[in-house]
């Protein structure tokens, strides 16, 4: 199958195409390498995936015409939608950056889908749509109708228009609400490598609401597994549209978790209690049973595990820089 993997030099994007590759599809990847966090650990992210059915573009998805280009010549049989502008926090200091990427570039793909109809488009959502929600767990049944961040906004408005599009067009398309993904070579702007860094080099760790928050960590491995599972199942006629979450059904006390990071890197963290930020909530919860039930997978990694692979990735890696 030729896959075409938005976002490729991404953390879940690198990982995805690396798992297809290895069971022998063909991937051509675009990524615009935006410096929003270290090029070069992306640069780094691609050099891992050297193989003769690998095609690589750099491009930015609003431009359109750029993408058209890539979609005629490739004409993909199923197309992996990760590229996006990412973070809760960033979206309050630059809102555009958001606008530009995750609903222009959106809107975007979207008309190439239209144009060369895959059988497939599996799109990143996140688990930030849920907003404030207080019904625990999060199951795609709720309304998602308050999101508490820009960030979450522009992902309900793909949620929206990828519905839209599926309904007037006849394109498959399934949402992946993601929840807080972590793993070897994951983002420099997320908690793990934050907490990481401050640990090894001594500094204290910003721990917001006064650690009364809890996290649905869900490790790598298990996001690549659901998502490629998805992408190879369609939601059936009449729909030919699904949403489902992707975490690890088991929400973890942040304070839990920065022990377990201390753990496994076997030092102690200098904490600094800090207020809840603007646009963050406090505890995240996946419902999985819709993915089990469409693809017989859930995530079950144990944090413990996830963050013991995580810290001795994170060692090797930073070594080297």
């Amino acid at each position: 199958m030729k896959v075409l993997l938005t976002g490729i030099a991404g953390f879940i994007g690198m990982h995805c195409a690396r798992r297809l590759l290895e069971r022998g599809d063909e991937v051509a990847g675009v990524d615009n390498l935006s410096p929003y966090y270290a090029v070069q650990l992306k640069k780094d992210r691609l050099a891992q995936l050297k193989h003769p059915k690998l095609r690589f573009t750099e491009l930015d998805i609003a431009d359109a015409a750029a993408l058209q280009q890539v979609f005629a010549a490739e004409k993909p049989q199923a197309v992996l939608h990760l590229a996006a502008q990412p973070g809760v926090r960033y979206s309050l200091e630059n809102p555009g950056a958001y606008i530009h990427t995750n609903l222009v570039g959106f809107a975007n793909l979207l008309e190439c889908c239209r144009r060369q109809l895959p059988r497939h488009l599996v799109f990143a959502s996140s688990s930030s749509v849920y907003g404030a929600n207080t019904e625990l767990p999060w199951s795609e049944s709720q309304s998602v109708d308050h999101p508490v961040s820009l960030y979450a906004a522009t992902k309900k408005s793909n949620e929206l228009l990828a519905h839209a599009y599926s309904h007037l067009y006849g394109l498959p398309a399934t949402g992946l609400r993601y929840f807080t993904v972590y793993g070897p070579w994951g983002r420099p702007d997320m908690s793990p490598m934050l907490f990481a860094q401050a640990i090894v080099q001594g500094k204290p760790i910003q721990v917001f609401n006064h650690g009364d928050m809890q996290r649905d960590f869900t490790y790598i491995d298990d996001i690549v597994e659901g998502t490629l599972r998805v992408l190879d199942c369609p939601a059936p006629p009449p729909s030919r549209y699904a949403i489902y979450n992707i975490g690890n059904h088991q929400p973890v006390k942040l304070l839990d978790y920065i022990a377990a990071l201390e753990r496994a890197f076997g030092r102690k963290a200098k904490l600094e209690m800090r207020p809840m930020q603007p646009g963050d909530v406090k505890t995240t919860y996946a419902d999985t049973a819709a993915l089990r039930a469409a693809v017989g997978f859930a995530p079950s990694t144990t944090l413990e595990t996830g963050l013991a692979r995580f810290a001795e990735w994170f060692r090797d890696y930073y070594r080297t820089q």
